[in-house]
């Protein structure tokens, strides 16, 4: 007698196969989108924004526009008010709140707009179907809370609705990655980074809470445990 064709599948791999199934399904009703931030249109909506900017760029389109100095891993962040600033002319940002601008050097790599409840669409519905129509992107975003999102080819787009008014934002995902790149490098460096006692000739790795009780004064710096211990310094005991 033959054996129903399910029971000839090993039990070990049926779970595999109904994972695997469920994986695709899932694929398949995720958005995709290949566009790329140099084809983005240029969108009304961003108020003559884009990412890809430089700063004089954006001092050309908002000349009262100041910049902050920009950090040790080059971000720089600064926002513009024009609802509140009586500087900018307002005929040019109708129905915004504000607008944050992050750059990575010197180069925009996050937009953020934030605008009023007077928006035209004031769903959340209504403003990832106009924006997306506004930016040549796919209609269907991906739910994320109370809010929506689309990735594209190295960028992200995020919209959703604050106090009553609609927000987008887009991130180049390539720039947060070398900052995130960045963070990790200067965080593992000041890891490996040791200070030396000039009085005793002896070092204390970063982490080592007896580096504490040195004086600023006798304090030498070393980059690494090899470098100090060239310099004639030993490590010390109670960090060992």
């Amino acid at each position: 007698m033959f054996s129903h064709p399910i029971s000839s599948i090993n039990k070990t791999l049926w779970p595999l196969i109904v994972a695997l199934l469920s994986a695709i399904a899932t694929s398949a009703q995720q958005p995709t989108c290949s566009l790329r931030i140099d084809q983005l249109a240029d969108s009304a909506e961003l108020r003559g924004f884009r990412l890809g900017m430089t700063y004089d760029q954006v001092k050309a389109r908002v000349p009262q526009v100041q910049f902050g100095q920009a950090d040790q891993f080059g971000v720089a962040k600064t926002s513009i008010n024009p609802y509140f600033d009586p500087r900018i002319d307002k005929a040019g940002f109708a129905d915004v709140r504000t607008i944050s601008l992050d750059f990575l050097d010197g180069i925009l790599v996050t937009l953020w707009i934030g605008f009023e409840s007077t928006h035209k669409w004031h769903s959340l519905d209504e403003f990832v179907a106009g924006m997306s129509k506004s930016l040549n992107l796919p209609a269907v975003w991906s739910p994320k809370r109370n809010s929506r999102q689309i990735s594209c080819a190295g960028f992200s787009v995020f919209a959703s609705v604050v106090a009553g008014g609609p927000d987008i934002r887009l991130t180049d995902e390539a720039a947060q990655e070398t900052i995130a790149t960045r963070r990790e490098e200067a965080a593992a460096a000041a890891d490996a980074l040791v200070i030396g006692d000039q009085r005793t000739k002896l070092y204390y790795p970063a982490g080592c809470a007896e580096l504490e009780s040195i004086a600023e004064t006798n304090r030498v710096r070393f980059k690494d445990r090899e470098e100090a211990e060239k310099a004639g310094f030993k490590l010390a005991k109670d960090c060992q």
